[in-house]
């Protein structure tokens, strides 16, 4: 290749770890696109994946400013070149874009560019993406690249370390795809887990209200005493039940993460648990900011079973939650003062109050995730992930 042996080496192993780091598809379509244009010192990179209508699912480019990018407008199309790419399944580069016959022209905001190398990225006999460079740079203080036989700016060499790259940028997308389905078959379990809990818990209160109500009815004439208790009693079962609705759907429809990070999202959470039960539950969190988004929603979701478990099974009067920041990662801790467990005996029964659960959370975000508890002594769920 046209570097060094051990900067080039170097510089491939950097893009491909940065590649697998991430679990989120648009994270990885992103690290790809920064890769190939870094690695290849092109001014312009995109990588398109395409969608079952002749566009594109996601379009992500580097080198375009995000006030060129709206000024671009829609995303394109698959023609011309880009499907050429996607449909004939063969790199493309040339030494002038503009000048191809397949060349069908660009937005008047889109950026000027010349050179071009382009290839497929292939899962097996499947192609989920286009990926492609423009505009070979200029190196700092020397002259421009020379240009092979064909006039290209891109050589052989760059198409060949753009070849691996897109090998390797199919198993990081493959692999997030998966993620992200096995993340959606999670969010249906969890779904189902709480329609469970909401008929166990929540149907038999308005079971019960309906049975005080009946009583009540049945004494206003003959023991209007009685039957005030009784409507105190309806009362109180009806706050209840509103209680578990609301801790239910809290669950199930958390404040986006995307907008408000983990901290915000937290703090709602046990604000809203600590008004819908007796125990106390508090929050604070010390330095933590921004973690990957695939860490930041196992970290959430964790939290929530943890809290699930302290305030229906425990008997807690108080939970204490904290997050705070270690090295470039977090640790998350639910710590409460209920009637404790021991988790040899739980594993033993086959009862595991989410443990298995959690701890797959946590190692499915690189994270993990430790258990501390004993009979009468209160329990503590205690998960730390590495951070970006």
């Amino acid at each position: 290749m046209s570097q060094g042996p051990r900067s080039g080496l170097y510089a491939v192993s950097s893009a491909l770890l940065a590649m697998s780091r991430h679990l989120e598809v648009r994270d990885v379509l992103k690290t790809i696109v920064a890769s190939a244009r870094e690695l290849l010192d092109a001014q312009y990179a995109a990588l398109g994946v395409p969608d079952d209508h002749g566009g594109f699912a996601q379009f992500v480019v580097d080198g375009v400013s995000d006030a060129q990018w709206k000024a671009i407008g829609p995303l394109p199309r698959q023609h011309g070149i880009l499907a050429a790419m996607l449909h004939e399944a063969r790199p493309e580069r040339l030494a002038d874009v503009r000048k191809d016959p397949r060349f069908e022209g660009w937005p008047a905001a889109h950026p000027d560019m010349s050179d071009f190398l382009g290839l497929p990225i292939r899962d097996g006999d499947e192609i989920i993406g286009a990926l492609f460079l423009a505009n070979k740079l200029r190196p700092v203080g020397g002259h421009p690249p020379s240009p092979e036989a064909d006039g290209c700016g891109f050589t052989e060499d760059d198409e060949e370390l753009l070849t691996i790259l897109a090998q390797h940028a199919a198993i990081a997308l493959t692999n997030a795809r998966l993620y992200e389905r096995s993340r959606e078959l999670t969010i249906a379990e969890e779904r189902s887990r709480l329609a469970h809990e909401l008929h166990d818990a929540v149907s038999q209160k308005l079971f019960s209200l309906r049975l005080t109500a009946q009583a009540a009815a049945a004494l206003v004439d003959r023991d209007p005493a009685r039957a005030k208790d009784e409507l105190q009693q309806v009362a109180a079962l009806a706050a209840e039940a509103a209680d578990e609705l609301r801790a239910a759907v809290v669950e199930l429809r958390p404040t986006a993460l995307d907008e408000d990070g983990l901290v915000a999202t937290l703090r709602t959470h046990i604000q809203v648990l600590d008004r819908a039960h007796s125990a106390h539950v508090t929050f604070s969190s010390c330095g933590v900011r921004a973690l990957p988004a695939a860490q930041e929603e196992a970290m959430l979701r964790v939290a929530q079973e943890a809290l699930h478990n302290a305030l229906r099974h425990s008997g807690a009067v108080k939970v204490d939650v904290t997050l705070v920041k270690r090295g470039p990662g977090a640790v998350l801790s639910v710590t409460d003062n209920g009637s404790g467990f021991d988790p040899m005996a739980i594993r033993s029964a086959g009862r595991h109050l989410g443990l298995v659960s959690m701890r797959d959370r946590a190692s499915g975000a690189g994270g993990t995730l430790t258990v501390e508890s004993a009979p009468g002594k209160g329990t503590t769920i205690e998960m730390e992930v590495p951070g970006g």
